[in-house]
């Protein structure tokens, strides 16, 4: 499956009235697949709900909008996960589809990015992410991995955070902590 998921991020105005959206506002963002990919499209409240219930969108939902914070300083010569994620789903090479469900679930659980939405596609299913900040979507395949299958997933993507090339299947790294250790409970209160 080879198609173009590069969907850019939130708009800062309404696509219809073209109406600047203000900081907190409720706006909702719409997915249409085309032959070339998919669109997007962020509607003001208002004009969400006076369009036309045709074409229907792939997906959508709805978000608060905050305007995205500038891009901080690069300071670190390894990649983020998120650089990662971005690189690999730009790329989507069906060898890195493993890698790119691993970076999505890190991301998610250090709540830079958020699951809106999940659909069943010709493949399996694709998992909705939108970016906390910047709004910008990632269609994510989810590989559907069984434990078993884990674990050499996540030494990859480790070394993949660490500097290292990228494998062409999951190899094993031996000192590289993976990325996924499971978070402390929060304390009772």
């Amino acid at each position: 499956m080879t198609q173009d998921w590069n969907i850019g991020g939130r708009a800062r105005k309404c696509m219809k009235t073209e109406r600047p959206f203000e900081e907190g506002e409720v706006f909702y963002t719409l997915l249409f697949r085309e032959k070339a990919g998919f669109r997007r499209e962020d509607l003001s409240q208002e004009a969400f709900e006076a369009r036309e219930s045709e074409p229907e969108p792939f997906s959508f939902w709805r978000s608060k909008f905050e305007p995205p914070t500038p891009p901080p300083p690069e300071t670190l010569p390894k990649q983020s996960a998120e650089e990662l994620l971005r690189e690999f789903t730009i790329e989507a090479r069906p060898e890195h589809r493993n890698v790119r469900y691993v970076l999505a679930l890190m991301l998610e659980r250090k709540r830079q990015l958020r699951q809106v939405d999940t659909k069943e596609s010709e493949d399996g299913p694709i998992l909705i992410y939108e970016h906390v900040k910047s709004g910008e979507v990632f269609l994510v395949e989810d590989p559907e991995l069984r434990l078993d299958e884990l674990e050499p997933v996540q030494d990859e993507v480790a070394k993949l955070l660490a500097g290292g090339p990228a494998a062409g299947g999951a190899e094993e790294t031996g000192s590289a902590e993976p990325e996924m250790a499971p978070e402390e409970p929060a304390p009772n209160s």
